[in-house]
């Protein structure tokens, strides 16, 4: 079980709009901000459109299923890993009738707004962090 011990150097608030692609909105903002390796803490806001996959058989290597809709849905959860420049985030949303969730994939689509928080912690080396196997 491999840990590191590390700084955060700073945090990044990031203000998503309406419309916006959640996902690449993170990749463009850690890219601006010069973030190779950090966390995603945090995230709410609202989405009008989903695109998530999860998990769908018990062995290695798992088959992914994709799930999309269009909805009014809220933000309840957002977090992930900036690993080596790559985005790697779960999310986490819900209407009145269920919550789902699942690995973000381009296509989630603000309704209102959102605010992710980023922390930039360059002293980590997350490289393969989300990868099958060992470090």
């Amino acid at each position: 079980m491999p840990t590191q011990s590390v700084s955060c150097r700073r945090l990044v608030i990031v203000r998503l709009n309406s419309g916006d692609d959640v996902l690449r909105s993170i990749e463009v903002a850690a890219h601006e901000h010069g973030i190779r390796h950090g966390l995603i803490l945090s995230g709410v806001g609202s989405i009008n459109r989903y695109h998530i996959h999860v998990v769908e058989t018990p062995e290695l290597p798992p088959r992914d299923v994709f799930l999309q809709g269009e909805g009014p849905y809220d933000i309840l959860s957002l977090t992930g890993m900036i690993l080596d420049g790559r985005v790697h985030a779960h999310i986490t949303f819900s209407n009145a009738e269920k919550a789902m969730g699942g690995h973000l994939e381009e296509g989630c689509r603000i309704l209102t707004f959102g605010v992710v928080i980023l922390a930039d912690t360059p002293d980590a080396d997350l490289t393969g962090w989300d990868q099958v196997g060992k470090l």
